[in-house]
C-alpha cells in the first residue's frame, strides 16, 4: 500500500503543478491531495499543522482564482457590464472544448460586456486586457503554489526516505 500511495501522491503533485495552466482542474487542491496521500503512508512523519495550512492555502487560491480576472477587468476601467461579460466569458470558456477557452472567453466576454454597456470596441479593449492580465496572474499564483507544494513534497520524501526505501 505504501508504494501505491507514493505513486498516487506523485501523480497528484505533478497534476497539480501542470493544472496551474489548465483551468478545468483545480491545481492547488490537486497538489494538496498529493500531500495528503503521502501523509497517509503508515509511519510517515507529517505535521497536521502543515496539512491544515496547505489545505487552507489551496482553498483560498481556488476561490480567489475565479475573482482575479474580474478584479483585473475592474482595475483597468471595466464597468459592471464588463465585469458581467468577463464572468460569463469565464464560465463559457471553462465549458468550451477549445484550448485556452477560459482566456479567450474572459477577454471576449469583457469586450462584449463593455460594448453592450455603451463603450466602443477601442474603449473595451483596456478592461478586456485587464481580465487577460488577471487570468495570467492567477495562473502564476497557482503555479507558485503548486511549486511550493512540490518542494514540501520533496522535503517530506527526504525526511521519510528510510521508511519508503
Amino acid at each position: 500500500m505504501t508504494y501505491i500511495l507514493l505513486v498516487i501522491s506523485i501523480i497528484l503533485i505533478i497534476t497539480g503543478l501542470v493544472a496551474s495552466f489548465i483551468p478545468i482542474i483545480p491545481g492547488p487542491i490537486t497538489g494538496w491531495l498529493g500531500l495528503f496521500a503521502i501523509s497517509q503512508i503508515d509511519g510517515f512523519s507529517t505535521s497536521t499543522t502543515l496539512l491544515t495550512i496547505t489545505f487552507l492555502v489551496a482553498i483560498i487560491i481556488f476561490i480567489v482564482d475565479y475573482f482575479v480576472p474580474i478584479i483585473g477587468s475592474k482595475y483597468f476601467g471595466g464597468s459592471k457590464y464588463g465585469v458581467i461579460g468577463t464572468t460569463i466569458g469565464l464560465l463559457l470558456g471553462l465549458l468550451s472544448p477549445i484550448p485556452f477557452g477560459i482566456i479567450i472567453g474572459a477577454f471576449i466576454g469583457a469586450l462584449i460586456g463593455e460594448y453592450v454597456g455603451g463603450k466602443n470596441i477601442n474603449e473595451g479593449i483596456k478592461p478586456a486586457i485587464g481580465s487577460l492580465i488577471g487570468i495570467i496572474s492567477s495562473s502564476i499564483i497557482k503555479f507558485i503554489t503548486g511549486f511550493a507544494f512540490l518542494i514540501i513534497y520533496i522535503s517530506l520524501i527526504s525526511t521519510n526516505w528510510a521508511l519508503l526505501f
